[in-house]
């Protein structure tokens, strides 16, 4: 599918997405986030995707936060309802059955680090800087800034990079648990790869199963949650990559899942 503010490819199971406004270093407006939603929804039913990158077009930008000139002459509804539809594309990442690994090649500020967080992992740039700074607009934080940062770095962290709206090296993000990775900016999407590619050769349905299983268990209290990790984890003994994955370790050599 083609989409006016995105670029999409898929190779060896990998799937690309780009968001494509350099120009406004790819802010946020409401066309790009419906054809983001539109973009994963696809994805997230396609049998020759099994990882996803997201990051921005140009050097400048991941995204630098959310389309203000868009914005400006919202009212109170039109912003709650930008708000939800937003806060509702980024559940849909968050849930999509694929791992979803941000690549962070520059700003990703505002609404661009609430799409960073929807992602499972983080690979970001050594010049990349993140940031909460709606403050300094006169808002805050619409696309679950406020409750997903705290989950990620801690209360007394989250509330000093949202409360002062500074950004943050991506030193700093890593150091404080916001990002798994840091690498030169010339070798990021080598890297991003190369963590899918990792993530492709274990078992599809186990990958799948186990991502779900961490989503879910994060709205439960520990002892339910432990119980419905058991419950996944039986059903996983019914799968063919399970026999396929403990076989082949007895037997000492490489598994060859088929994702069934």
């Amino acid at each position: 599918m083609e989409y006016a503010n995105l670029l999409v490819s898929v190779s060896e199971k990998i799937a690309t997405v780009t968001i494509n406004r350099p120009k406004s270093l790819n802010a946020l407006n409401f066309a790009t986030m419906r054809d983001l939603s539109g973009a994963f929804e696809d994805l997230g039913g396609r049998e020759d995707v099994g990882a996803v990158l997201l990051t921005g077009a140009g050097e400048k930008a991941f995204v630098a936060g959310a389309d203000i000139s868009e914005m400006k002459d919202y009212t109170p509804l039109r912003a709650f309802e930008f708000s939800m539809y937003g806060q509702g594309v980024l559940e849909r990442i968050e849930r999509l059955p694929q791992p979803v690994i941000g690549v962070i090649n520059g700003f990703a500020l505002g609404g661009g680090c609430e799409l960073a967080m929807a992602c499972d992992l983080l690979i970001a740039a050594d010049t990349a800087k993140l940031g909460q700074p709606e403050v300094s607009l006169g808002i805050i934080p619409g696309y679950g800034g406020t409750q997903r940062l705290p989950r990620l770095v801690g209360r007394n962290l989250a509330k000093e990079l949202v409360l002062t709206g500074e950004m943050i090296t991506a030193q700093r993000a890593y150091e404080i648990g916001l990002v798994n990775r840091v690498v030169p900016r010339a070798e990021l999407m080598d890297a991003a790869r190369e963590t899918a590619m990792k993530i492709l050769s274990r078992g599809p349905v186990a990958v799948r199963t186990a991502k779900m299983a961490m989503n879910r268990g994060l709205d439960l209290d520990l002892s339910n949650a432990c119980a419905f990790e058991a419950n996944v984890f039986a059903v996983g003994f019914s799968t063919a990559d399970r026999i396929e994955g403990m076989t082949a370790f007895l037997e000492k050599r490489k598994a060859v899942f088929t994702g069934k």
